[in-house]
């Protein structure tokens, strides 16, 4: 049952990611959608930080009563994050961009269809883009947990300590990339994040295998700051501003969510060296379609597309 519901979220987060990210980047000022939009995104970090620290609490419970009821308790807790997220929801305002296209009756109809007709390069190089981050991420967070305890045999507070360190400062290194971004561009911090994690895959694993508490600390540290946040702080508005008001949540969404079930199973690889492989050859992907995408941080994301106006005033033929 707490599988099944544990997947219900994830659809949930995966219709409501778009829209948050959305409506938080539609209503900046140009030269400050980076900053903005790179808030949203520190909630992952944040996020991280609050359950490794609650469950890293819950576990000086005695093994008994963590089993047989302590791990259900931060499970229950987040019915708070659930009613502040409900509340706001509710009475958000549509963003300007999207109620200039509804005044202007030109509304998608079939938004994915559209998407794939008028944006299918974008579409590819933001599924390769996305994908370095979601795999790094889940390998210096999931798969570092399991190594470090059961391939190395250390206890399991070494890799969350190492993680719990990395997600407070991610929750600040978010706004610093996501503010950098409104002054040197979207493409140069992700590719740094990208380039970076292709020539740390195989060093962070040697990292490891020290089996030295500080220096397991030091590899997930630089490694999730310099590698996943770096990119992930930009990744929303880079992606947003790669597709049009009428199809933009579409693209998002389609984006993050089907890069993110690729990522998901990689915690599943076996050994280390096939996940340094794995994360080398998927961050160099990242790094070459970033490069592939247009520089967008200069550019309007407000205006009506001006070219779906001139389509529709044209004489039928």
């Amino acid at each position: 049952m707490l599988v099944t519901l544990r997947i219900f979220q994830g659809i949930g987060l995966g219709g409501e990611y778009g829209g948050a990210a959305l409506m938080t980047i539609e209503h900046s000022p140009r030269d400050r959608r980076g900053f903005w939009g790179s808030i949203p995104q520190a909630a992952a970090s944040a996020g991280i930080l609050l359950a490794t620290g609650v469950f890293a609490l819950f576990s000086l419970l005695p093994e008994d009563a963590f089993l047989s009821w302590g791990w259900r308790v931060p499970f229950l807790i987040s019915i708070v994050l659930l009613g502040v997220g409900l509340f706001i929801r509710l009475r958000i305002a549509e963003t300007p961009a999207f109620t200039e296209v509804k005044e202007t009756g030109i509304e998608a109809q079939m938004p994915f269809l559209e998407l794939l007709r008028s944006y299918p390069k974008n579409i590819l190089l933001t599924l390769g883009a996305r994908l370095g981050e979601t795999a790094s991420s889940n390998i210096l967070n999931a798969f570092t947990i399991a190594y470090v305890s059961t391939e190395l045999g250390l206890p399991n507070a070494v890799a969350l300590t190492g993680i719990l360190i990395a997600s407070g400062i991610g929750v600040f290194a978010c706004p610093f990339f996501g503010s950098l971004s409104d002054r040197i561009g979207r493409r140069p911090i992700y590719m740094a994040g990208a380039g970076f994690l292709v020539l740390f895959a195989f060093p962070y694993f040697l990292l490891l295998q020290t089996e030295v508490a500080p220096v397991i600390w030091l590899g997930i540290i630089v490694g999730y700051i310099l590698g996943p946040t770096a990119m992930f702080a930009v990744q929303s508005v880079f992606f947003t501003e790669l597709f049009g008001t009428r199809v933009r949540y579409s693209g998002l969404s389609i984006a993050y969510q089907v890069s993110a079930i690729a990522g998901g199973f990689i915690p599943l690889t076996a050994t280390s060296l096939l996940a340094a492989a794995l994360l080398f050859v998927i961050a160099l992907v990242s790094l070459v379609c970033t490069y592939l995408a247009t520089e967008t941080f200069r550019s309007d994301i407000s205006e009506v597309e001006e070219e779906l106006l001139t389509e529709q005033r044209a004489p039928t033929r």
